[in-house]
Formats: C-alpha cells, sequence, structure tokens
C-alpha cells in the first residue's frame, strides 16, 4: 500500500505544473534592429527576464521578421503572438484615442507630448482592454519638422511649391497652406528632389538623417508638427496567465522601458539635429508668423478630431490646452465654441 501510495505521488507531482515552469512570449515589431525603438525593446526583454529569474522570456522579432507592421496588432488580440510593437496612429480608427498623436500644430515640444500622453493614456487602456489587450509602455518618434529648398518665413512662401505628402493629413495641410501635394514614398524622396518632383515635406530630423535629404533640402525648421508614438500590447488572456508577481514585474520593467525610450528618443532627435547641420543644412526654430497660421491649423484639426472621437477627447484636449500658456487657453475656448463642448467652455477651466 505504500509503495502504491509513493508511485501515486509521483504521478501526480509530474501532472502538477511546475513552480519553475518559464513563460516565454514573443514580441513582433516592424522596426530594424537599428531603431532605436528596437534597442529600448531588446533592453525591456532583458530587464523582465531579470526581474522574474528567468520565469519569463520575451523574444523580440523585429523587421518584419515575424510579422508585418499592420498585422501586429491583430495577432496579438486573436492571441497568434504574445505581443507586439504598434505605432498608435495606425490604429486610431479601431482605438479613436489614439488619433491624439495625428493631430497637428497641437503638441509643440516634448514636453508637451509627454503630458498629452499622461492624458490620453487612462483613456486608451479602456479602449484597448476592451478589445483583449494591455497596454505596457509608449514611445515617441522625434517629432515632425519642416524641410524645404528655400527659406519660408509666412504661409504665402508656400505658393507654387510641391510638398510631399504620404496620407490624407498631410495632403490637407499643403493645400491649406497653398502647396501642391505630391504623393512620394519615402524611399523615392532622393529622386523625387533631384527631379525637381517636391521641394518641402514634413518630416522629423532622424528620417531626414536617414535619407540624406542634405544635397536639396537646405532649410530645417523645428515646427514640431506633431508626435506620433508606438506602443507595445500584450494579449490580455496571455498576460492573465502570469502570476501576479510577474504581472507587477512586466508593468515595472515596462515603466523603465518608458522612461529610457522617452529619453532615447530626445537623443536621437539631438544626434540627427546636428547630423543636418554639419552637412550644410540650416537649422531654425519656427518664424512668429508661420507659427500663427500652424496655430490656426492645429485649432481647425483638433475641433475635427474631437467631432470624430468624441467626448473623452474633449476632456483630453480640455486638460492638455487649458494648463498651456494663455494663447493656448484661448485655443480651448475657441474649440469649445465650434464644436458645442460642454466639457471645453469657459466654466471648465481647473
Amino acid at each position: 500500500m505504500n509503495v502504491r501510495i509513493g508511485w501515486l505521488g509521483i504521478a501526480l507531482s509530474l501532472l502538477a505544473p511546475s513552480a519553475s515552469a518559464q513563460t516565454s512570449w514573443r514580441l513582433a515589431s516592424g522596426y530594424s534592429d537599428s531603431s532605436f525603438h528596437t534597442v529600448n525593446l531588446r533592453e525591456f526583454a532583458s530587464d523582465v527576464s531579470r526581474v522574474t529569474n528567468g520565469k519569463v522570456v520575451i523574444e523580440v522579432r523585429s523587421n518584419n521578421t515575424l510579422l508585418k507592421l499592420a498585422d501586429v496588432r491583430k495577432a496579438v488580440g486573436e492571441g497568434t503572438v504574445e505581443s507586439g510593437e504598434v505605432i498608435l496612429t495606425g490604429v486610431s480608427k479601431e482605438f479613436p484615442i489614439a488619433g491624439a498623436d495625428a493631430v497637428p500644430f497641437v503638441v509643440g515640444s516634448m514636453t508637451d507630448a509627454e503630458r498629452l500622453w499622461k492624458l490620453q493614456k487612462p483613456a486608451l487602456e479602456k479602449q484597448l482592454g476592451a478589445k483583449g489587450l494591455v497596454l505596457l509602455y509608449s514611445v515617441p518618434w522625434p517629432s515632425q519638422g519642416l524641410y524645404s529648398t528655400r527659406p519660408i518665413m509666412k504661409k504665402i512662401d508656400f505658393s507654387g511649391s510641391k510638398m510631399r505628402t504620404y496620407n490624407p493629413t498631410t495632403i490637407r495641410i499643403a493645400e491649406l497652406l497653398g502647396a501642391t501635394p505630391v504623393d512620394v514614398p519615402m524611399l523615392q524622396v532622393a529622386d523625387a528632389l533631384s527631379n525637381g518632383r517636391m521641394d518641402s515635406m514634413i518630416s522629423s530630423a532622424v528620417t531626414g538623417v536617414e535619407n540624406k535629404v542634405w544635397s536639396h533640402l537646405k532649410y530645417f525648421y523645428e515646427i514640431n508638427a506633431w508626435t506620433p508614438k508606438n506602443a507595445v500590447i500584450v494579449n490580455a488572456t496571455a498576460f492573465a496567465k502570469l502570476s501576479s508577481a510577474e504581472q507587477t514585474a512586466l508593468r515595472d520593467a515596462a515603466k523603465r522601458a518608458e522612461i529610457r525610450g522617452w529619453q532615447m528618443s530626445r537623443l536621437a532627435a539631438q544626434e540627427a539635429v546636428q547630423t543636418l547641420r554639419s552637412n550644410g543644412v540650416k537649422v531654425e526654430s519656427m518664424p512668429p508668423n508661420l507659427e500663427r497660421e500652424f496655430t490656426r491649423l492645429g485649432e481647425r484639426f483638433s475641433r475635427e478630431w474631437i467631432r470624430e472621437a468624441g467626448a473623452q477627447a474633449s476632456e483630453i484636449f480640455t486638460s492638455f490646452f487649458l494648463k498651456l500658456p494663455s494663447s493656448a487657453s484661448d485655443t480651448a475656448t475657441s474649440v469649445a465654441h465650434a464644436t458645442g463642448s460642454a466639457s471645453y467652455s469657459a466654466t471648465a477651466r481647473p
């Protein structure tokens, strides 16, 4: 009898889950190994392994080797892969709050972008959670600047120019500024410049360096048109299978990755601007006349986004604008009157 009981105990112990069982996840990313986003992802994965004593292992699969960027959100939601990196502007149709990243001429600095993210994050977490996704962290790309073959001081200077466009928003910006929109993929920018098909574009300093645009585009204005962000998401079912301690460790590592990633983005922008300067590009801040024009465009695009995204969008921009200088507060009031939103009324001031 004792022998039988002993064998039964051994059998049950083999069937029971091991306390030291390892959880292995794959994290899909569409960006190259050289991207600071990917470098940060790998640091995050290493951190998670360290703080969980190897119980949670994340394999970062970058450069579209596991999934194309456009397929990551669906795959994570379905559980085909446990986690992945998306660009928020790419999922804004499904998750409207993510669209705050694409509203131009609202965020004027990386500090503004951080504050907008703190306001945007809780609502986005709820929208993601409703679709079985957990948000871990978000990191921005460097802000978008204006490149030109000639000096640009005011709106009229765009008249007769040809601006590179790549989505509906950039097409509208070009048209509202009086420029002719020209659809040019980034890989074809050098050819388009040499052939005279385009003479201006809105893009980051980092992208300009990657494409060595200085042979034709001699001016770069730091207009901070918008600051798009990437986000790392996890399948909620996969996350729930982790122990409470492992979930806490994962979230703590994500907090560190977010802080580190924002610092990396700032540094990437600074280094890219210096590279532009060293290659003969004249880097300047936004001219006052142009700033006024862009502020008006920001008001217009803000109103449109609020109408599309709803009350939560109104609440986010209310808090964002009313804590900026008086000119931005006037923008908030202007948007309030245009949308008829109670949360944008003057009485909503804190």
